[in-house]
């Protein structure tokens, strides 16, 4: 007999025998576990077999445990298939908790400083193990998941899903699609790259417009913690994105299962009479159970994602990281992230206020009370032809605001200014300049220019003696020398020779050079090309680019053509073309490490 005031397992085993007490052990634990199923329970599901015991075990998960409450135990059979949900909803809460996890990750190994957040990125890339494999799916999740809400959103709209008696479950919905778009957001600065920087600063700014401009001005200098986004920015950025956001989406989350629960998964709008909700009244022959049949379509459902979503940050999709963030430097072209461009795009189209702050809350404070103005009781759609082509407006215009505020559209670049960055930019959008990964030894230090490249290679070396005579001790050489400063004043004159044979890589980038030259000839009428290269330091290597080019008459930033098609040049009084010259450089040192 035990001396514990409780039965003991070796009781059981001289009651019962070993092979016996192990297995009602275990069938306890399991029972326990799962809230009322035990092994025999687990087997008969596996194997789709229907349940031996009675009252249906299966259901007690739902009452009993944790877990299962959130979820209803049993569906409506035509809300099992792929038609009307699409599996949107259950991925986006799927995508909630991915992204806790893969986040929790890389919070390990980051530190919310301008000194340490790059470096720390640098080393998840490098020394810490499955590091990129986190960061590529921790991006890529992110992507995916404000692109899943977005279309749950889109669906439930086109389905009439946020119908009475579902209003407040929509309005819950729209704020957890604001909270994905903040938290996606938020976490763009972290990597503290160019990207990241100047991509928020650009979503910052539109903060400042905020009417009246007192409280524009100090929400700015609050999201931002100063006038420019520092260390106290990049920390209120962390907190937001790993603290304030995920509090709001997992309360409003849960909000949002509890309404779901309540009124039940709507019915597809051809299977309900008009006004009529009947998808809490399930009849017995059109039930499906959550356990097994749900259960295991949703795992499937998590499992083909999650292969998905590895096999494309393996193989294809790496998260963009350039270089370090530099609030000095501004790169071309930097845009919003991508769910934001239908933002940039109404700012082109006139006052910051009205179409960064006003445009955008009247079109989520409508999609928060559209429930409660559309009061059609058809869900059907031939009865909500208007309501459905405001959706494709909406989706139509959404998409052409989107194009517009992509860089190219309403922005003019001068040519000059393009090809030097084509030229010498840093590491920027999976990009950097062609000079950039020329090996150090190729570049020896000289004076090149693309006219050589503009002939045949039998008259390239006439070439470079014609435009030496052309800079000698002219107004352009002189123009030449000003643009590239107190670096060169003690050079003399201009003396430019050909590229060496040997500097192979050097000679593919000058041919490049020459060719975007001459798909802007318009703009750069009898322009060239200009490559210096000079020894900074021992190891460090200056490398000056330079266009030169006969300025011609503009009208609204295109070359004006006479009737001949002839682009018209500005000629100075005395008759001869009028030069302008621009020029960017870059430093090089001997072990830098770019790779095309």
């Amino acid at each position: 007999m035990t001396i514990l005031p409780f039965p003991s397992f070796l009781d059981d085993v001289k009651a019962k025998g070993l092979k016996r007490a192990v297995f009602e052990g275990v069938d306890d634990v399991v029972e326990r576990v799962t809230a009322g199923l035990n092994v025999q329970d687990i087997r008969e599901t596996l194997r789709g077999e229907n349940p031996s015991r009675r009252p249906n075990p299966r259901l007690q998960p739902h009452a009993d445990g944790f877990w299962l409450h959130m979820r209803p135990s049993y569906f409506h059979r035509d809300m099992t298939g792929l038609y009307p949900t699409f599996r949107l909803g259950w991925l986006s809460t799927y995508f909630v908790f991915f992204e806790t996890i893969t986040g929790i990750f890389l919070m390990i190994w980051y530190t919310p400083s301008p000194t340490y957040a790059y470096s720390n990125m640098l080393n998840i890339l490098s020394n810490v193990p499955l590091g990129q494999l986190m960061r590529d799916l921790h991006r890529l999740g992110a992507e995916a998941m404000v692109l899943i809400v977005t279309l749950h959103m889109v669906r439930t709209f086109f389905t009439g899903s946020y119908k009475k008696p579902r209003q407040f479950t929509w309005f819950t919905g729209v704020i957890l699609l604001l909270a994905t778009l903040f938290l996606s957001f938020s976490g763009y600065l972290l990597p503290w790259d160019q990207l990241a920087l100047w991509a928020v600063t650009i979503g910052a700014s539109m903060v400042e417009a905020a009417p009246p401009e007192v409280v524009g001005t100090n929400l700015d200098l609050l999201l931002r913690g100063g006038p420019e986004i520092g260390a106290n920015g990049l920390l209120r950025f962390y907190l937001l994105h790993v603290l304030a956001v995920p509090a709001i989406l997992f309360i409003f989350t849960g909000v949002h299962y509890y309404k779901v629960i309540i009124h039940g998964h709507s019915l597809p709008p051809q299977k309900e009479n008009i006004g009529e909700d009947t998808a809490k009244r399930v009849p017995l022959d059109k039930r499906v159970y959550f356990i097994p049949d749900v259960l295991t379509s949703e795992i499937m459902w998590i499992s083909v994602t999650t292969f998905i979503l590895v096999m494309l940050s393996v193989w294809f999709f790496h998260a963009p990281l350039e270089n370090h963030a530099d609030p000095q430097v501004t790169p071309l072209g930097t845009t919003a992230p991508w769910y934001f461009l239908w933002i940039q795009g109404a700012l082109k189209l006139g006052d910051k206020v009205l179409w960064g702050i006003v445009f955008p809350t009247v079109v989520f404070v409508f999609m928060m009370i559209l429930p409660y103005l559309d009061t059609n009781p058809s869900r059907r759609y031939r009865d909500r032809r208007f309501m459905l082509s405001l959706g494709f407006l909406l989706i139509s215009g959404t998409t052409v605001l989107s194009y517009m505020g992509l860089a190219d559209y309403g922005v003019d670049t001068s040519a000059d200014a393009e090809i030097l960055h084509y030229m010498t930019h840093e590491p920027a959008h999976n990009h950097m300049g062609l000079l950039l990964p020329v090996p150090y030894d190729e570049l020896v230090p000289g004076m090149y220019t693309t006219e050589q490249f503009a002939v045949s290679s039998d008259e390239a070396a006439a070439a470079i003696a014609a435009l030496n005579e052309r800079v000698d001790g002219t107004d352009l050489g002189s123009q030449i020398q000003g643009v590239l400063g107190s670096t060169y004043a003690d050079v003399g004159a201009l003396r430019f020779r050909a590229v060496p044979d040997d500097a192979p890589e050097l000679v593919s980038v000058m041919e490049s050079f020459q060719k975007q030259l001459k798909e802007e000839e318009d703009e750069l009428h009898n322009g060239f090309g200009m490559v210096i290269i000079s020894e900074n330091q021992e190891g460090l290597r200056r490398v000056d680019v330079l266009i030169a080019w006969e300025e011609v008459e503009l009208e609204q930033g295109r070359p004006v053509k006479d009737a001949d098609g002839q682009v018209v040049p500005i000629l100075t009084e005395d008759g001869s073309p009028t030069y302008r010259v621009s020029e960017a450089h870059i430093f090089i040192h001997r072990h830098a490490a770019y790779f095309q």
